[in-house]
């Protein structure tokens, strides 16, 4: 169950942060052609681009750490004991859950409902709708972060390596 899960979630991520990474680099080509074929730069692209990019920056992050290829340094954990490791990986998940809800749901949803009065300078959109991503990625980092726990417990995760892979399927599927 846990593994169809990711599997679905995995899926829905990847699409998400391809399209709109594709639509972000047709909104770059034509402000570059705007700017300088046609001397008229476009502000409503420009302005969309940046919000689609912490879009995907975000949501990105997300897959990334549910992925469990984001940066760390193994420096103590390398060292330990696997039944050390194990507990210290509970912990960090732990952690990071713990700022998934409070900072980026909890901290999100209200940044988002305090801007969804404000308008975007060039866009008839309110701003909240642009802050919602936050909580967004929040919720799957949240969701990613009991996965990840899930597959400790199950010895699913090896964390002896510096790969720390999820054994149970391909990390490029």
């Amino acid at each position: 169950m846990m593994d169809k899960i990711r599997r679905v979630l995995d899926k829905m991520m990847r699409a998400f942060n391809v399209i709109v990474f594709s639509v972000l680099t047709l909104l770059t080509i034509w402000q570059v052609l705007t700017r300088y074929l046609l001397s008229n730069p476009s502000t409503w692209s420009e302005e969309l681009a940046s919000y689609l990019f912490a879009w995907v920056t975000l949501l990105g992050a997300a897959y990334v750490f549910g992925k469990r290829e984001h940066m760390n340094i193994p420096i103590l954990l390398d060292k330990a004991s696997a039944k050390v490791q194990r507990v210290l990986s509970i912990f960090n998940e732990l952690i990071i859950l713990l700022f998934a809800l409070v900072v980026l749901v909890y901290g999100g949803i209200t940044i988002t409902l305090l801007t969804m009065s404000q308008m975007s300078s060039s866009l008839p959109v309110a701003m909240g709708y642009f802050y919602v991503a936050i909580p967004i990625s929040g919720l799957f980092t949240a969701i990613y972060c009991v996965l990840n726990i899930h597959d400790i417990v199950k010895n699913r995760i090896d964390l002896e390596s510096s790969d720390s892979q999820l054994s149970t399927e391909d990390s490029h599927s």
